[in-house]
């Protein structure tokens, strides 16, 4: 008989994420292929298409590569704030002890990419790509960690993860602070006003799918009509979903069992239908079973598989196709610059940050985590894909080349630091023995 193997819920976190992040590997590779091959014309083409509405006192019509990058992302940003709400609630970050190792880390992480790229660069017009490599790409990371197998703890793996969400707080605030327009100030009151009611209704333990799905698109509208880049409305919004459940677990048993009795009881209808009696019980428990679940649970379960094999991918189709042409002049000290701060900044940030903290007891760190395993998972800090894509199409907004020169500079050092990270990881880490060094 084959043993199954039983995954707890994080081991299937890890899974989904890996597969992932081949996914995005795959649309990826799709991607550059396309924008270079005879057919490139119709991957700009398409992506140009503008799809939405004009009306006499209202607009929203926008190319199909800004509904992905700011009505997409916006789902896959809302994803973000229910895990780091979750997390900082009853999660790894919900401590202060749990939260220092990967916080130390993400500051690492996030300040020296961000200084080594000031800096570096002398172009007074690239300046605002500060931002590119200070994020982490979670589903690569933990990609890479997979084809490890059991070379690494799985603790290792919970660190990256935890990192990768306060790498993530970190970037959400830059693009609110740094990479949003002009603001108009009423439209964002209505908008946090909005948010406002959810988050009271929230509190006073209401919550509404159909209520937030109708106020969550119009405080998106108002975000994108605003100047706040929209995608902040995604975070914001996860905000307001509750995590705590209606009933508890001896409540809903309890209905259960009477549940299960009456059904039992119910006529038993001879056609393939359920009677009338059965169709009230399927409908009690299903009332029970929506006042059972965790709002918030309910919704990343929901959501997650949908971001991590459609939106992410999507958007790396969109994205990632650089037009490789000797003709295009290149912006080649931002791509030095990019690949540099996103390989050595990050290595260089993180575990020294890490192995300082350790050194004066601010962090207490795993025992089955050694020196060398951080240092590996410090250049694996250093994958930027999804973030660092985003940022950059933000802080170039109006400069094709310049964008295209940090998606280059971004596949070059994700790729680079995903190698030496492997490397370090497959070759210095002792199958038998992971225990610090």
């Amino acid at each position: 008989m084959i043993k199954k193997k039983i995954l707890s819920p994080f081991q299937k976190f890890v899974k989904i994420e890996s597969f992932s992040g081949i996914l995005l590997l795959i649309a990826t590779i799709i991607a550059i292929v396309w924008a270079n091959s005879p057919f490139g014309d119709s991957y700009q083409s398409i992506l140009q298409y503008k799809i939405g509405f004009v009306t006499k006192d209202f607009e929203l019509n926008k190319p199909l590569i800004l509904w992905i990058n700011d009505g997409l992302m916006a789902i896959f940003f809302f994803l973000i704030g229910l895990e780091i709400k979750r997390e900082f609630l009853i999660g790894e970050l919900n401590s202060i002890k749990k939260i220092s190792f990967p916080i130390f880390g993400a500051l690492g992480g996030m300040l020296v990419p961000v200084l080594l790229f000031l800096v570096l660069n002398q172009n007074p017009e690239t300046v605002k790509g500060w931002g590119i490599p200070m994020a982490t790409d979670i589903a690569f990371s933990l990609a890479i960690l997979k084809l490890l197998g059991d070379r690494v703890p799985l603790s290792l793996k919970l660190f990256l993860t935890a990192f990768a969400i306060v790498d993530d707080i970190g970037a959400v605030l830059v693009i609110a602070v740094f990479y949003s327009g002009s603001i108009n100030t009423s439209l964002l009151f209505v908008a946090l006003l909005l948010l406002g009611i959810l988050y009271a209704l929230s509190f006073k333990g209401y919550y509404s799918k159909f209520l937030n799905i109708v106020f969550g698109i119009i405080i998106w509208i108002l975000f994108l009509k605003s100047g706040i880049h929209p995608t902040i409305a995604g975070i914001l919004l996860a905000f307001s979903v509750p995590v705590r459940q209606k009933v508890d677990t001896s409540a809903f048993i309890n209905n259960l069992v009477g549940i299960t009795n009456k059904i039992k009881q119910a006529t038993v209808s001879n056609k393939p239908i359920l009677s009338k009696e059965q169709i009230e019980q399927i409908d009690n428990l299903e009332n029970w079973t929506n006042k059972f679940q965790s709002p918030l649970q309910h919704l990343e379960h929901k959501l997650h598989d949908w971001v991590a094999f459609l939106i992410i991918p999507v958007f790396a189709l969109a994205n990632a196709g650089v037009l490789i042409n000797s003709d295009i002049n290149f912006d080649t000290s931002l791509i030095r610059n990019i690949i540099v701060c996103l390989v050595l900044g990050n290595s260089v940030g993180v575990s020294s940050i890490i192995l300082l903290a350790k050194k004066i007891k601010l962090i207490e760190i795993p025992k089955e985590i050694s020196n060398k395993q951080i240092i590996g998972v410090s250049f694996l800090a250093g994958i930027g894909f999804t973030m660092a894509i985003f940022i950059a199409s933000l802080a170039f907004e109006n400069s094709p080349v310049y964008i295209d020169s940090a998606k280059i500079g971004i596949l070059i050092g994700s790729l680079i630091s995903a190698i030496i990270g492997f490397t370090v990881l497959r070759w210095k880490t002792n199958k038998n023995r992971l225990s610090i060094e």
